[in-house]
């Protein structure tokens, strides 16, 4: 194995157990991002707008999956907030993707390339 935890290009191919483990760890550094983002959202809500913990989960919630605010703002501190959490939100969305397809895609491409021991 290399050190990213993936098998070399010419090696065995990954049995089903390594391949959901490897999705389970995927799937919870997405858990973990999603939520240290709906953290970060809440805080800056609450301190900026001085919204309730309610009305800051919405809001967090909202922005980080990409629909957009549901109160309106209503001071300068808020507003250039939002912009900032929303320009994160949408890097979050990307990096988190990319940690879940990684382990699909590498299977797929590593299917294409393991040796099947003939000649041709």
């Amino acid at each position: 194995m290399l050190t990213s935890g993936f098998e070399r290009r010419h090696g065995r191919f990954a049995t089903r157990p390594t391949f959901a483990v490897r999705m389970a760890r995927a799937i919870g550094f997405w858990m973990a991002l999603a939520a240290g983002g709906l953290i970060i959202g809440m805080i800056g809500y609450a301190a900026t707008e001085g919204m309730g913990l309610a009305d800051a989960f919405v809001n967090a919630a909202m922005i980080l999956s990409g629909m957009g605010p549901v109160s309106e703002l209503h001071t300068t501190a808020g507003k250039v907030f939002a912009g900032l959490y929303a320009i994160f939100s949408g890097l979050i969305i990307v990096i988190a993707t990319g940690f879940v397809l990684a382990p699909i895609f590498h299977r797929v491409l590593h299917r294409f390339h393991v040796e099947t021991g003939r000649d041709e």
